[in-house]
């Protein structure tokens, strides 16, 4: 289903293209019913989802949008250089506002397309966009990142920069974050940018504590996934028999992160019944790690080239500048 609404001046645009619910039923049932029970990260993000990962970012634990933020400062009039004029910006999981507003005060481009799965979150966040930059043009898209989709008529003659910030490619397996990539290539064209934030491999007990803080707000938003499916799918499931758990995995380079079930428990969602074992985990979330010459040999092997990269002080974290072939 799609929809639009645009203000009398022609600056902004509303686009929802969110998946049908029979779409999200199926996927959500294969996950549920393999062998090791599994929900896409992507359910994290309805409202309530979207500003506890808001309050993550702000954590003394999660090192990541900290680093990212300084990267920025240090290197954002480099990236505005780099791309010239007549830029398109589109945010891939666009979220809080935090990063885009310096990426926008630095690059000025002639849009920006914010694309999200969490409608109402994406909607409040581009209006005020629209109030604090107020030369810039705002297409917002509801969408599901993982998905195709096309961009909004109204930037066709621009430069495209994609923008996926916060190391959400992590996310993806690497076989899945190829694919990821490759439809990032055909949305943007032949000689778009991808502008990209990874976090890197480091000590493993700063990586458990970024993904289980001690406030509990990590808890929170991985059981949030719980409320998201309740409330969209009309499932019954309790969250008080479930709790957080994450752990780093070194063989595959990557934080998991899950759901256990307290008890033996019965969750219905439509017209399944679903079994869980005392003990028994939900998997919610890969977030891969890596080397800035692992992420680079996975990017052209989707077709960009590394036009330039950049490191944190620690090595914790890269950027890195891709054109698509």
């Amino acid at each position: 289903m799609t929809s639009s609404t645009s203000l009398s001046d022609d600056r902004f645009a509303f686009l929802d293209l969110k998946p049908d619910v029979d779409f999200v039923l199926d996927e959500v049932f294969a996950g549920l019913s393999l062998e090791a029970k599994s929900i896409s990260p992507k359910f994290f993000y309805d409202e309530r989802g979207s500003e506890l990962f808001d309050a993550i970012t702000q954590l003394p634990e999660y090192y990541v949008t900290r680093t990212e933020m300084g990267m920025f400062d240090a290197h954002v009039e480099e990236i505005a250089a780099a791309l010239g004029e007549n830029i398109c910006v589109i945010e891939y999981g666009s979220g809080s506002t935090k990063k885009i507003r310096r990426l926008l005060e630095a690059l000025k481009p002639e849009a920006y397309v914010p694309v999200d799965i969490s409608g109402d979150y994406l909607l409040s966040n581009a209006q005020t966009l629209v109030q604090d930059f107020p030369e810039l043009k705002i297409f917002p898209v509801c969408a599901d990142i993982t998905q195709s989709f096309a961009l909004p008529a109204q930037v066709e003659a621009l430069r495209p920069l994609g923008f996926f910030p916060g190391s959400s490619i992590g996310n993806f397996e690497p076989s899945q974050a190829v694919d990821f990539l490759q439809r990032v290539r055909t949305t943007l064209g032949s000689g778009g940018y991808f502008l990209v934030g990874v976090d890197a491999k480091k000590d493993i007990s700063i990586l458990e504590a970024a993904y289980d803080d001690a406030a509990g707000v990590t808890a929170e938003f991985n059981l949030n996934t719980l409320v998201h499916l309740n409330e969209k799918l009309g499932a019954d499931f309790d969250v008080g028999n479930f709790e957080h758990f994450s752990h780093y995995n070194p063989e595959q380079g990557c934080i998991q992160m899950f759901l256990k079930s307290l008890v033996a428990q019965r969750v219905n969602i439509a017209d399944k019944v679903f079994s869980f074992a005392e003990g028994e985990l939900l998997h919610t979330e890969n977030s891969y790690k890596y080397a800035k010459q692992e992420f680079i040999t996975l990017a052209q092997s989707a077709q960009f080239d590394c036009l330039q990269s950049w490191q944190d002080a620690n090595e914790w974290f890269s950027l890195f500048l891709l054109r698509a072939h």
